[in-house]
């Protein structure tokens, strides 16, 4: 029987993307596989056996603990591979050094190529030299978006064909549009539904919530409550300086404890989702958004048309007018948000984890480690 080892890692980490991507991704494919024999390799074993999908028989999740990351790829990995007699051993972003065995690898974005202002020195050197010997060197090489499988392509001279795209998608159990039983969360944070704009995201420049607070400025006496979740990151010098000249009467609540399960509820009775991030690999926020028929601002760079296409309003990254101008339409026009969030619903329905499963199977056949499956009913 065919097995597979799974550096689960970034389950034990702050809840974003590469965490997200990871149990989307692999509830499927176990569902998909029943004759694959998974090993997940995490600190929190516990937390991930309590969730559905991830208590199956084909299932072994076994505790790898916290390290640093050389640690992690140079050690903690290649010895756990041997010790499971692992087939393949699939990563994100980056391949052990002696893995052991043949190699997947999910690269979700190469940001620090064509944005390397919105990290450190260090990072953007670091990863630049194991990112390209990872894509040169694993067995197969995955992305989540069109956007980044051309930067990986371009950038490490790995043929775009050689590249599969596990898009991301949502749990629609979960991102669904408003219900009653949300608004005791809405209560105890003292909102009102449909009457707050939302932006979601670790504050960081690259997330550009400085423009964010300057367009909010904009819409004056009267505009329903901005509010902020995420945790303050780094480089947050551009926010506080915004966050400090707004203009009294202004309503900026930020919100940095936000939990997995209410989540879902702001997003479901937010009136709009503003989402100015200036780069992104995929962009989870204004999907999920989607997923909840609320409607979505953001920017017409990287990947997010590809998120967003027809169903949302996209602004050039850091055009403070234009957020306004366009925040102030969602405000003033029902209409123009019924229909969005018509279109919303509609779109984000055509990402699916089952695809992505399908695709990441697909590439296992090709490597001979695995006989096609049928398609799940």
């Amino acid at each position: 029987m065919l097995k597979i080892g799974v550096d689960f890692h970034a389950f034990d980490g702050k809840f974003q993307g590469s965490r997200s991507h990871l149990i989307g991704l692999y509830r499927a494919m176990i569902s998909l596989c029943p004759d694959v024999d998974f090993v997940l390799f995490l600190d929190r074993v516990d937390e991930l056996r309590s969730l559905s999908g991830f208590d199956r028989p084909n299932v072994q999740c076994v505790r790898m603990p916290s390290a640093n990351p050389l640690w992690r790829l140079a050690w903690q990995l290649p010895r756990l591979a041997r010790q499971h007699r692992l087939d393949v051993l699939h990563t994100q972003y980056i391949v052990p050094f002696w893995p052991g065995c043949r190699t997947v690898v999910t690269i979700h974005d190469v940001l620090f190529e064509p944005y390397p202002e919105y990290f450190t020195p260090f990072f953007v050197w670091r990863s630049r030299w194991l990112f390209r010997r990872s894509a040169q060197r694993a067995d197969a090489v995955m992305t989540v978006s069109e956007y980044s499988r051309r930067e990986i392509s371009r950038r490490y001279q790995v043929p775009e064909a050689r590249i599969g795209l596990l898009l991301n998608a949502v749990d629609l159990q979960v991102f669904h549009p408003a219900r009653d039983d949300g608004r005791a969360i809405l209560q105890r944070r003292n909102l009102e539904s449909g009457r707050y704009i939302l932006t979601v995201g670790r504050i960081e420049p690259r997330k550009d919530h400085a423009t964010l607070l300057r367009a909010y400025a904009q819409l004056g006496d009267g505009a329903p409550p901005l509010v902020i979740v995420g945790q303050r990151d780094f480089g947050n010098r551009a926010f506080d300086q915004a966050l400090q000249t707004l203009p009294a009467g202004c309503d900026v609540r930020l919100l940095s404890d936000v939990s997995d399960m209410e989540l879902p509820v702001l997003l479901q009775h937010a009136l709009a989702l503003a989402y100015p991030s200036r780069a992104e690999g995929f962009g989870m926020p204004p999907l999920e958004a989607m997923a909840c028929g609320t409607p979505v601002v953001t920017c017409n760079s990287t990947a997010l048309p590809e998120v967003v296409g027809d169903a949302g309003l996209l602004i050039q990254p850091g055009d403070v007018d234009g957020l306004a101008s366009q925040l102030r339409r969602l405000i003033d026009q029902p209409a123009l948000r019924q229909e969005l969030s018509q279109r919303s619903l509609i779109r984000s329905r055509t990402f699916s984890w089952s695809r992505a499963a399908q695709v990441l199977q697909q590439s296992l056949v090709q490597m001979g480690l695995q006989h096609q499956s049928p398609p799940p009913r």
